[in-house]
Parts: structure tokens; sequence; C-alpha cells
């Protein structure tokens, strides 16, 4: 770790510059459990200091005493998580594969049926018929007025083709987003069976994208057209949290950043999330995230591994975006994503941005993000508005109610992450306000902690008589009711799943 600040250090000096590139790393595993104790209890700085590593050296003593319980949420969460990442691993597995079970044999008397008969269908991993607990707790997958959504998007009238600009009231394009959101948890079968044969339109590739942190391809990411040829429209989707990945939980808790000059304060896991560098080599984000960056050229000069521009999210989806755009002149592309997949989609167009990618950004038609965690500070919210609010909005944050994971990394007045774009904040009415934060915005203050779980006691309700008050289609099965039960003892949790967020987007109205 040290080798690598002295390298970051070195790198700075050599590039002369006056304007330094910085970063700060949480690193829960070099402190013990009494340095834990002692920073926690008595506000012991230099027990604090154990835990974190900086390309300034001088400046994590500061860090540590300012934002004390900030640091140590990240620490406790990220500790917690890593001890638990096997045991949700294995219970993710099991819980996916008695899901499956449960429903592709026709609920628990169907598979009884069918064991007597020795006729139990198995489920296969990978298939179009293997679900995610994501996709188990909302079955639904086909559109809202899906025939009609093409001709909404375009403009007839103009005679050129010529995708109109966003509205806030525009329905049918978020419908498309939180349900492109949703099925990015899925496996590239089911989002190839669902994009063609339910929504009719192109499926341009899956892609499974290489984290080099945490060694192993965990960042997914699909792209879709609304036609094969003379498209109007382009979609690239990440994946959002998996419930079952511990990885995914501490990327979204963790505190560490990577300050660019004159840009700001990026979160430093997402960073990694889309393959643009490794905190066990600071180093790398600065080769990665230079103006005009050519991927793997100027990879290879550094002595970095070439293959990365194959492998990670964001040179794939940039890659392909080039192509798409020149193939469909006519064409503008949507980012969006759900909880961690929210983050990626708007750190796309924020490095795209870094990298003076212009042409591509012209194309930008919007993002939508839905439950997504904050990415960076308020310099880097400043930066991104003049290509994110002119010359008109672009950039959407929808927030459900007492979600949990928009409040994280949390903040205060002074504190460097903060949201930025449009927040189209719905409460469990899913009455929609517009707004720059949403209420509580730290999820951390006792006087909301009543009003949150008398809250999760009215989502159970409200989930046991959808099917009664908006139809079958909004019925939740008795899996998302467990959820439901699960929010009465953690609201910010349960508020967080997908299936608020399709609600509120189909049943949303102003205030």
């Amino acid at each position: 770790m040290q080798g690598s600040s002295t390298e970051f250090q070195d790198m700075n000096k050599n590039n002369g510059s006056n304007h330094n590139f910085r970063y700060l790393i949480v690193r829960p595993e070099t402190g013990g459990i009494w340095d834990l104790m002692r920073y926690a209890l008595r506000s012991d700085v230099e027990s604090g200091v154990r835990f974190l590593e900086s390309s300034d050296q001088g400046m994590v003593g500061g860090e540590a005493a300012d934002h004390r319980w900030f640091i140590l949420v990240s620490i406790i969460v990220r500790k917690i998580f890593h001890l638990l990442s096997k045991p949700l691993k294995f219970t993710g597995y099991v819980v996916d594969f008695f899901l499956n079970l449960m429903s592709q044999n026709g609920s628990i008397f169907g598979l009884l049926y069918n064991l007597l008969h020795g006729e139990v269908v198995i489920p296969k991993r990978g298939t179009k018929t293997f679900i995610s607990a994501i996709g188990q707790l909302d079955e639904r997958i086909d559109l809202y007025k899906g025939k009609k959504l093409v001709e909404e998007l375009h403009n007839p009238a103009s005679g050129e083709g010529v995708i109109r600009t966003f509205e806030l009231d525009d329905r049918a394009t978020m419908d498309l987003c939180i349900m492109a959101s949703k099925l990015a948890y899925e496996n590239a079968e089911v989002v190839r069976n669902v994009v063609v044969h339910h929504w009719r339109m192109h499926l341009v590739g899956f892609y499974n994208c290489w984290d080099d942190r945490q060694k192993e391809k965990s960042t997914q990411v699909f792209v879709l057209c609304d036609k094969p040829k003379d498209a109007n429209l382009i979609l690239v989707s990440f994946r959002g949290t998996e419930p079952f990945n511990a990885a995914d939980w501490c990327t979204d808790c963790d505190y560490s950043w990577y300050e660019i000059p004159k840009v700001g304060k990026l979160h430093m896991g997402f960073l990694e999330a889309l393959g643009l560098g490794n905190r066990e080599d600071a180093a790398t984000f600065h080769y990665h995230l230079q103006k005009n960056s050519e991927g793997s050229a100027g990879i290879e000069n550094k002595g970095i591994r070439q293959d990365m521009e194959d492998m990670s999210a964001y040179y794939i989806v940039r890659k392909k975006l080039k192509a798409l755009l020149e193939e469909h002149r006519n064409a503008k592309f949507i980012v969006t994503g759900h909880s961690l997949g929210g983050a990626l989609a708007i750190m796309l167009p924020t490095v795209l941005v870094i990298h003076e990618e212009m042409e591509l950004m012209q194309k930008l038609l919007g993002v939508y993000t839905f439950g997504q965690p904050r990415v960076g500070n308020k310099q880097l919210g400043r930066f991104m508005k003049a290509h994110l609010d002119h010359p008109v909005p672009k950039y959407f944050r929808v927030v459900y109610c007492n979600d949990l994971v928009p409040r994280v990394p949390c903040d205060d007045e002074t504190f460097l992450y903060k949201h930025f774009g449009l927040c189209l904040y719905y409460d469990s009415r899913f009455v929609k306000q517009i707004m720059e934060e949403e209420p509580n915005e730290n999820d951390l203050e006792i006087r909301y902690l009543i009003p949150e779980h008398l809250n999760a006691v009215w989502e159970l309700i409200r989930g046991l008589t959808m099917g009664y008050t908006y139809g079958p289609e909004y019925k939740e099965g008795w899996f998302a009711i467990c959820f439901r039960v699960l929010g009465l003892a953690i609201p910010g949790i349960s508020a967080h799943c997908t299936t608020n967020y399709i609600d509120s987007v189909r049943l949303g109205k102003g205030k």
C-alpha cells in the first residue's frame, strides 16, 4: 500500500502539474478490532488513520477526525459484509435454486405433484427459464404501453427521424428504463428472450465485464436498439446491487474516492466496477482518467494490462456506442440502472466528458437511475451540470420513499458525497415530487425511525391489497410479501426493491 502511494506521488511529480490528482482509500482490513474500538469510543485519530491510505498522508489525520462517524459506518458495514460474504453467497445460491424450483414446478403443490409422479423440473442456471431473486420478487416483464413506445419516442412530424427531448412525465420512457434496469439482473438468455420476444426490440449484446479489484467478471451490462436497422433509440442498462453479493454492498458503502483536478471527487469503487482502475495500484486511475484517453494505446505504454479495454465495462460500452451511432445516424442513447447499476449509469457519461468524448455526449438523450447511491462530491455535480442540464435536463434520479441506498455514502453540510441531477421523489402513495435532494438524506436521524417503521407496516398492507386495488398485474406474490415483512425490521432495504420503482412509474401522480 505504501508503495502504491509512493508511486502515485512520484507520478504527480513527473507530471509537472500544479494540480495533483489525489485519492483516499478506506481499508477495513488494515486495522484491528481494538483500533476500531478506540476510534469509535475514544475518538482516537491515530487509530482511525490505520484504516486510511492517501496520496497525501498528511491529510489522513484531518479526514479521520472530521468525518469519523461516516468512516466508521463504512468500515463496520464492510467488515460485516466481508465476514458474511461466503454465507451470503451460499444463501443466494440456495434461494435462487429454491425459487426457480418452485416457479418451474408451479408452486409447492405442483412440486409435490411432480415429485409423486417423477416429473420434477430441475432448474438449470444460465437458461432462459432461470430467473434471479430480483426477477422472482417482481415477475412483470412486459412494458407499459409497449406497442406505442417507439412512436412516443419518435417525432413523426419532423420527417427526419429525430427523437424528441425528454419530458418529466414521459411515463413510457421511464418504464422502459426501470424494466431494463430490472432485466439487467438476469442472465444473458433471459435478457435475450425478453428483449426479442416480449419487447420486440433488438439485443445488441450482453457483456460480463472485468473488475480488476475483485479479479472476476462482476459487472454486467446489456445494450439494445429499438430495431436492428435505422434505429432511433439505443439503451445501455447496468446491473445493480445483487442482494446476496457482499462485494456489491461493500462498494455501495465505500467511502474511498479519487479526485481529478477541476472535475471533483469520484467514488473509487464505482470506477473500479467500470474497469477504470484498481486501488491496489492507485496510479491506474490516473492512466485511465486522463483527458483524451485512448484506451489500450495509452495502457500499453504505461505497463498496464492491454486486454483491460476488451474486458472492462467502460471501454466495451464506449466502443459499442461509437459503432452503433455510426451505423444508426439518427439514433440517440439512454443510460439506465438500478442501485449500483444507477451509479455506473451516471458514471459512464461523467467519464465520457472527462475523456472529451463530446460527439458521443451530443447523442446522449438521457440518464435515468433508480435507487442510485451517491457517486461524487458537489464539485463533480457542478462540473457535470453544464453537460446534463443544457439545453434541457438529461439526468433524472428516481428515489422511492425510504430507500436506503440513495442515502449512502452518507453526507452532511460539509461532507464530500453529494447527489446531483434532478430528483424525482415518490412517496409510499406514489405521489411524485421534483426536488434537489430526497428527505432524510442520510437515513440516520432518530426522528425518522418511528415514521419509517410505521410506513413499512403500511407498505405491507398495501402489498397485500395491490392486486385488488390496481389490478392483477400489480398483485405481489408470496416472496415479495416476505420481503415486505423484512421491511418491518429494516425499512430502507425493502423500499429498495424494483417493485416499488415500477409501481411508482406506472401509478405515480404529481403533487
